[in-house]
């Protein structure tokens, strides 16, 4: 049976060749980042083994409440998909991330990651839908420790015309339902009672094509978040931003928002935020031998403590990557964020003004046994720091990783 889909598919390959990216075009696969082809079918498919060793300190717990340490590893099947029809794309990505603990079964999980979208490009007009569905088991942040279970699922439409030779005008619109696990209980607070929410985004964007490889994009945003059980965090906000995007052949690759959020909250005793936001993720090569790497962030996020319902988030991530000699590399690599909480008027607070920090450190040895498979050796260490007294934790995590993009 397989064979017949095989030869099904490239029959239809031959009949309907799929095109090459065109300028202006949105969600159309590079040629020449594409693996695998089957007709119209093209994937990437790319399989990771990360985490592999020791990690001493399984719960990021604080010195006096003895770290527990466990031999653990990730392994990370992902494929990306694009199937051309006429002349649409329907887009998807298959994420599956199994992670795994020896002495500690409650650690262990299975997260599950899948987009499916339909895109239309086109010199006139760019169309874009899609939906995300996570199930997953893991952190979200830095601020919450329990891997926790929840469910969250993401809408997205978007369209844009041509109003000009390389400007566009659009519409996008997203929804976003965050559902975590009745089970799920950290410090104390029922994860699903204070964090199911629902945020709704409307953006009205501006993009403009300076170069063949770079665009942007000025928008202004306005969503809604309501949560399901905790009506005190509700809140709106209104947001203006410019996005620079820089084309995978670019001499930086990536993307770079800076924007401003007036964000309010309805309860009148949380106070509101209005300050920059931030949002990168670029790289850079220098002369095929170094490899920078950073990734950015400030903006808001919500807390599980009633009494500092929110905090703002900034921090940086980097990476320098370095070619020694032949198939040898070294990687260097950092964390810093800080969370500034905002306090809630009128309650008791076992630390006002609080602001944690956290600080990560890594290097790494890698070797390259072909074009497309590394094994690597990884020492990081991490530490958060608190005014609250259960809050500090120090870990270190050592061990090897491997990585195969077919």
């Amino acid at each position: 049976m397989r064979q017949y889909c095989t030869a099904a598919l490239l029959l239809i390959g031959l009949l309907c060749p799929a095109p090459a990216r065109a300028q202006g075009e949105i969600g159309v696969p590079d040629p020449a980042k594409v693996k695998v082809r089957l007709g119209p079918l093209w994937m990437n498919p790319m399989l990771s083994v990360t985490n592999l060793g020791i990690d001493q300190n399984v719960f990021n717990e604080s010195p006096e409440q003895h770290p527990k340490e466990d031999f653990t590893f990730t392994v990370v099947p992902r494929t990306d998909l694009w199937l051309h029809m006429g002349r649409t794309w329907l887009v998807s990505s298959i994420d599956e991330e199994i992670v795994w603990f020896q002495k500690y079964s409650s650690e262990r999980s299975a997260n599950s990651r899948y987009t499916l979208g339909w895109r239309l490009p086109s010199a006139w007009v760019n169309l874009n839908l899609g939906v995300k569905y996570g199930n997953v088991h893991d952190r979200p942040g830095y601020e919450i420790d329990l891997r926790a279970p929840r469910k969250e699922v993401t809408y997205v439409g978007a369209i844009e015309g041509r109003i000009v030779s390389k400007t566009f005008v659009g519409l996008r619109g997203e929804r976003q339902q965050v559902d975590f696990d009745e089970s799920a209980f950290f410090d104390g607070s029922s994860l699903h009672d204070e964090l199911n929410h629902v945020t709704t985004n409307v953006a009205l964007t501006f993009r403009h094509e300076l170069t063949a490889l770079t665009t942007v994009e000025l928008n202004a945003n306005r969503s809604e978040d309501q949560f399901e059980f905790s009506p005190l965090r509700n809140s709106t906000s209104t947001a203006f931003g410019t996005i620079f995007t820089f084309d995978p052949f670019a001499l930086i690759k990536g993307t770079a928002a800076i924007g401003y959020r007036n964000f309010q909250p309805e309860s009148p005793d949380l106070p509101a935020y209005s300050g920059p936001t931030m949002a990168l993720d670029l790289t850079y090569t220098l002369l095929g031998t170094t490899r920078f790497a950073a990734k950015g962030i400030r903006d808001v996020q919500y807390s599980y403590d009633i009494t500092q319902p929110y905090y703002v988030q900034t921090g940086i991530e980097g990476s320098i990557a370095q070619q020694i000699f032949g198939p040898v590399d070294i990687v260097f690599r950092f964390v810093e964020q800080r969370l500034a909480y905002r306090d809630r008027v009128g309650v008791p607070i076992e630390a006002a003004d609080r602001t944690d920090a956290v600080h990560s450190l890594g290097v790494g040895v890698g070797y390259h046994l072909g074009k497309e498979l590394r094994l690597g050796f990884n020492v990081d260490r991490i530490r958060r720091d608190s005014k609250v007294e259960s809050r500090p934790y120090e870990g270190l995590k050592y061990g090897s990783s491997l990585t195969y993009g077919f």
